[in-house]
């Protein structure tokens, strides 16, 4: 895998790149699990999660708006406090705060942490201030949303920040999305991979891909990609 034409990367993860949501797998192993992770930390990759804010300003490790899919609850997960969610089970354990899975990667791999977004874009800076201010380890905040790292630039400009992009954004929404968020590095959807506009960009950053889950899009994506965000049969060869 190439390195970035851009220069070097704070948040290189190695040839092992970035296990998307942990390295997850069956009822045993919940995506964005504390033993999704610790699975991820044992085959020495990157970890890539997902983050949500509760109604009380707790940031908790976990993709959907609901617990419905992950834990069979009809809880959501912005509207209800850090004492509701603790109460569900994600396979075994508990939904991770982002305080617990910092403490377990304790530095040990990069990270790649993604905000998701439910009307609360105006709470964002002060509770990832909060979760984030001991941590020492290299960590980079993304978001489809370009506000998240407009955000950061301002009020966290230490943070490394980055936009994620979907491949059908038209072009001048895309553009105006980079503008506003002004990324030090992209993460972009795989099917976007060798198009001119990735290309270009990756002349001025690191440009990670999601989500690589087959070997031949493992193949393209080492080309076109500075690291790989994958899962399940995309895991980078040893």
């Amino acid at each position: 895998m190439r390195s970035s034409r851009s220069g070097s990367d704070p948040l290189d993860p190695g040839p092992q790149g970035f296990a998307h949501r942990g390295l997850h797998y069956g009822s045993g192993f919940p995506e964005n699990s504390l033993i999704a992770f610790a699975a991820a930390l044992e085959a020495c990759a990157g970890i890539e999660c997902d983050v949500r804010l509760t109604a009380d300003n707790r940031v908790v490790v976990f993709h959907d708006a609901d617990a419905w899919r992950m834990c069979s609850s009809r809880l959501v997960i912005g509207k209800s406090t850090h004492a509701e969610i603790n109460r569900l089970r994600l396979g075994e354990g508990p939904i991770p705060t982002l305080e617990s899975l910092l403490d377990l990667v304790d530095s040990r791999v990069p990270i790649l942490i993604e905000v998701k977004i439910a009307d609360d874009i105006w709470r964002w800076s002060s509770a990832l201030r909060s979760g984030l201010i001991t941590y020492n380890g290299p960590y980079g905040v993304m978001s489809f949303d370009p506000r998240i790292p407009r955000l950061l630039k301002t009020n966290l400009p230490h943070v490394r920040r980055g936009l994620v992009v979907r491949d059908s954004l038209p072009p001048m929404k895309r553009t105006f999305a980079l503008w506003l968020a002004d990324p030090d590095f992209i993460a972009v959807e795989r099917t976007a991979l060798a198009k001119p506009w990735v290309t270009r960009l990756r002349e001025r950053m690191p440009v990670y891909s999601w989500t690589i889950a087959t070997a031949e899009q493992r193949a393209k994506a080492e080309v076109h990609a500075d690291a790989l965000i994958w899962e399940g049969d995309g895991r980078p060869r040893n």
